[in-house]
């Protein structure tokens, strides 16, 4: 099979959740644990996105130093 480099790209997905699925077959319990998982990694990303902004807002600290 060649590669189609216009060919649409999977929707993301996490640990069985994938974003834009049909959400009409879910139980409660399972929406539930959905929504459970997804805060999780929200948290996750909120967490090295800080780490990022901190690396960031060191590296520009560092070279506006050096401009003096």
């Amino acid at each position: 099979m060649a590669f189609d480099p216009f060919a649409e790209e999977p929707a993301a997905s996490v640990s069985g959740h994938q974003l834009g699925q049909d959400l009409s077959v879910l139980s409660i319990d399972e929406i539930d644990e959905r929504i459970a998982l997804l805060q999780r990694e929200i948290e996750r990303l909120k967490e090295v996105r800080a780490g990022k902004e901190s690396s960031r807002a060191a590296a520009s600290a560092f070279f506006k130093l050096g401009q003096a």
